[in-house]
């Protein structure tokens, strides 16, 4: 049975703040000055009160990549066909795409997961199927999905995770695959922010100038026409999102739900989150933004959010590449605060006990 959305919503407690408090003060103790790591620092005293506990391991790793299509793709929103979509899935299972090289790098699996992308896939093993619908619709004149849908949405990305971590799952990054899909994240983004489409839009891609003024038009016609209120995530997802945004959105949650920290990853997967923040805003006590996308509006989603990014490094790939680039970063921060020694246990004075 499928674990309700509202089930998930009532188990999302906010992060530990005693063990906050107990990892940072071993986090200062340690035989170096304080402050000297950055965000690193930061980044391992958060987990500790996502986990409760300041020695954290991370055994279990997984980048949950979603896939489904966008029906506004027909308004000549992307440079890509809307076959491409289905093509990539195909790397990815078989292990041979971006995010599969960093995966590995970083000994996470790669769950693939089909949202409803259109044509369907044979059965594979590395493949979960669960597809809302054979795409969303065009949002342009109507709205993407129903209510209904985006709740299914969101539940069955709750139901991947949940598996997984029957499974064992200690940290998960997410990821996405979908042709038009930043049109939607820009979408989501200017709804929920205020901001215009023009703030909030870029080059997806890689399309030109007029393709880009057009694509602002679009969004600015979908936001227009179906009114999503900023304050109901489910409206938002539902008028202007995607399947495989209200797929990720739902494995954020679950994995928040099960005090589980997420790392995600750029534009797309930023959407998601912003999705699961109207929802419930204490996810953001779990949630570690690995990098800054070049796409305009990733930097307004992750202030709106208050998230600070860990990498800058001009990426915009999608398919959680920056996310498992995050994770290993957070693993490195966590092993700091439980490897390193502090100044009494190393023998070594610190400042203060000299002065």
């Amino acid at each position: 049975m499928t674990t309700s959305l509202l089930q998930v919503l009532n188990r999302i407690e906010p992060a530990d703040k005693s063990i906050i408090e107990l990892a940072r003060k071993r986090q200062d103790a340690l035989t170096k000055p304080r402050g000297s790591l950055g965000k690193m620092e930061e980044v391992s005293v958060r987990v500790a009160g996502m986990r409760r506990c300041i020695t954290s391991t991370f055994d279990n790793r997984a980048i949950v990549v979603m896939a489904a299509d966008h029906g506004v793709v027909a308004e000549g929103v992307s440079a890509y066909p809307q076959d491409v979509t289905r093509q990539m899935v195909s790397p990815f299972l078989n292990g041979c795409a971006a995010i599969n090289v960093f995966a590995h790098h970083i000994g996470a699996r790669v769950v693939v997961v089909d949202m409803g992308v259109i044509g369907g896939f044979e059965p594979h093993p590395l493949l979960e199927s669960r597809p809302i619908g054979s795409g969303t619709a065009n949002m342009a004149k109507g709205p993407a999905m129903s209510r209904k849908q985006a709740t299914d949405a969101i539940e069955a990305g709750i139901a991947v995770v949940e598996s997984h971590v029957a499974r064992g799952l200690d940290i998960v990054g997410t990821g996405d695959m979908g042709i038009g899909n930043t049109t939607a994240a820009s979408a989501i983004c200017a709804a929920i922010t205020g901001r215009s489409a023009a703030d909030v839009t870029g080059r997806g891609t890689g399309i030109d100038d007029k393709q880009f003024l057009h694509k602002v038009a679009v969004i600015n016609r979908a936001l227009e026409i179906n009114r999503p209120d900023s304050s109901d995530g489910i409206d938002v997802l539902a008028k202007v999102g995607g399947f495989e945004i209200g797929g990720l959105a739902g494995v954020i949650l679950g994995a928040v739900a099960n005090r589980i920290p997420v790392v995600i990853d750029g534009f797309i997967s930023g959407s998601a989150a912003m999705i699961a923040y109207a929802l419930s805003p204490q996810v953001k006590d779990y949630l570690i933004a690995s990098h800054l996308s070049v796409e305009c509006g990733h930097r307004i989603m992750l202030e709106y959010m208050g998230l600070q990014p860990l990498l800058l490094l001009d990426m915009r790939l999608g398919e959680g590449t920056g996310a498992a680039l995050g994770i290993s970063l957070v693993e490195a921060s966590v092993k700091i605060l439980r490897e390193m020694k502090t100044f009494e246990e190393a023998g070594v004075s610190d400042k203060d006990a000299e002065s």
